[in-house]
């Protein structure tokens, strides 16, 4: 008899296979039977092929959770926030309006910060995950970014990041509700760059650089800015010259107009 399978000859009582149900062929039965091989031993498996996915790769890996999440992000933007403070003091020293004890912030100002502290943004969390797979906040807490495909690294990690501008909608809500919804808990930049957030133990090396740069950007900050602010190096521009923001004090407040609304904080002075 024929195996419509193999096209082998099958003989008539041709055992079957325990595990997989197939008919086992007369050649084979009969060396079994005459002791030359053994049926107790099972075929040798075959080594499954590697996955593409390096996370399915390993089953050790466990999805971080969304408040360890939250808290590498708190980390990362109270360090990106000195940064900010750094290059926003520069540039409204040089590029905003002085009015006596009132600092006006033109338009060509707040464009120039808003481009700057963006593309700083951006840098920090693409070239540190591409690099490491982990910002400084992420080490610290002890999170990672895997690829879920076989994408490249740096476009995984620019996709990802650039998408933070979707993610953030209304406080980062819209990336929180679609990463609570996912199994995987992927936000759309995660679900787009084919990336995931995992658990990752990192060593005390790694998390003691992490602590003394953090410490000492905010430190650097905090000895920089007072001396920015006190130099005026302003620059009058000819483009996006008028004035959107002013800042100022009198004799008892302190007063911060945005086009026609002011906030006025008065101070009581006991006699």
């Amino acid at each position: 008899m024929e195996c419509p399978h193999c096209h082998s000859q099958v003989h008539s009582r041709a055992k079957h296979c325990k595990r997989c149900g197939g008919a086992i062929p007369s050649s084979q039965y009969l060396l079994e039977e005459c002791g030359l091989t053994d049926p107790a031993s099972p075929a040798a498996p075959t080594k499954p092929a590697r996955s593409s996915s390096p996370v399915g790769a390993n089953a050790r890996y466990r999805w971080a959770r969304l408040g360890d999440r939250f808290i590498a992000f708190v980390l990362d933007i109270s360090l990106l926030f000195g940064l900010f403070a750094i290059v926003d003091a520069s540039v409204f020293m040089r590029w905003g309006m002085f009015d006596g004890n009132e600092l006006q912030f033109t338009a060509a100002s707040l464009l120039i910060a808003t481009m700057l502290n963006t593309t700083m943004l951006f840098l920090y969390g693409w070239l540190l995950e591409a690099a490491f797979g982990a910002t400084l906040g992420k080490a610290l807490v002890g999170i990672r970014i895997v690829r879920t495909t076989d994408c490249g690294c740096l476009s995984a990690c620019a996709a990802r990041n650039v998408l933070r501008i979707v993610d953030g909608l209304g406080f980062y809500l819209v990336g929180t509700a679609v990463a609570a919804c996912s199994n995987v808990r992927q936000r759309i930049g995660d679900i787009c760059a084919h990336t995931a957030v995992i658990e990752e133990k990192f060593g005390i090396g790694i998390r003691l650089t992490a602590i003394v740069l953090w410490i000492a950007t905010l430190a650097g900050a905090g000895w920089a800015v007072p001396r920015i602010c006190s130099e005026n190096k302003s620059v009058p521009t000819r483009y996006l010259s008028q004035v959107v923001i002013r800042v100022g004090r009198t004799d008892n407040s302190a007063y911060l107009r945005i086009a026609g609304l002011t906030l006025d904080v008065h101070s009581s002075t006991t006699p």
